[in-house]
């Protein structure tokens, strides 16, 4: 058996990264240098459902779940292959307790990045819903579950934003407040301490309340984390801000 896949989470910010930009630029470079999955399992922010909830089983129209964004936000196509094989094994892994929305397709929080990173659509794709926003330990108890997907060449991951307040926001494009910057490097040396159960614990922080006014944006980073091996390099293939204090930080745990 070679060297698991790497897991990872990125931080999706604005749909419109989709079209290019610093960060669009960064996310390419980055899917230039993983080696190429098989498939991709993201827990989207944007997605979120009880039990654990996967996509559909065969390919469906983009959504394009966003409002006032400009017109050629709404054309953009990304025809991934879905990933049944990837859902039958979520299914072995999971048991009885996942179901298959066959409804549901990729929403901006994994097709904004995925466009970017993989941009010919070939790498087939599926979502896991977040089914415990409000309990940090089981979704970091999600990802040491979903972790033999690596073996499978299957890349797992998290995106949301490791700051994330649009209450906060500064539209006028003004310095990061110290804030933000502060959790932001909090979240990255608990990566790189390895410190699982503390990241779980990211509650307790003093900002967190600030940073995350809701949960859903943070907490697939503890499904990459819970994914990832005790020995896997920890590496920042994103960093910075955007808007001010939405973290743009991306994370890829392994090589």
């Amino acid at each position: 058996m070679g060297t698991p896949l790497p897991t990872g989470f990125v931080g999706h910010g604005s749909p419109v990264n989709a079209l290019g930009g610093a960060v669009a630029d960064a996310w390419a470079r980055w899917g230039e240098a993983l080696e190429r999955p098989t498939a991709v399992l993201v827990v989207s922010a944007h997605f979120e459902a009880q039990p654990p909830t996967l996509t559909a089983s065969s390919p469906l129209p983009l959504v394009y779940d966003f409002w006032g964004f400009p017109e050629e936000m709404y054309r953009i196509l990304y025809a991934a292959p879905a990933a049944l094989r990837v859902s039958n094994l979520v299914e072995g892994l999971l048991g009885a307790e996942v179901r298959r929305d066959e409804e549901r397709g990729l929403d901006h929080g994994a097709w904004v990045p995925l466009s970017v990173m993989f941009p010919d659509a070939d790498v087939p794709v599926v979502q896991l819903s977040i089914p415990w926003t409000d309990d940090p330990a089981r979704m970091l108890d999600l990802g040491r579950r979903l972790a033999p997907l690596r073996d499978d060449g299957v890349f797992i991951l998290g995106s949301g934003n490791i700051v994330h307040n649009l209450r906060r926001v500064d539209w006028s494009g003004g310095p990061t407040p110290g804030w933000a910057e502060e959790f932001d490097g909090w979240a990255a040396e608990t990566l790189r301490s390895g410190d699982a159960p503390l990241l779980a614990d990211y509650r307790a922080h003093g900002l967190a309340g600030v940073c995350h006014p809701t949960h859903e944006h943070f907490v697939p980073l503890l499904v990459a984390a819970g994914a990832s091996g005790e020995h896997d390099e920890i590496s920042f293939p994103v960093t910075g801000f955007e808007l001010g204090s939405v973290s743009s930080r991306a994370v890829q745990l392994g090589r």
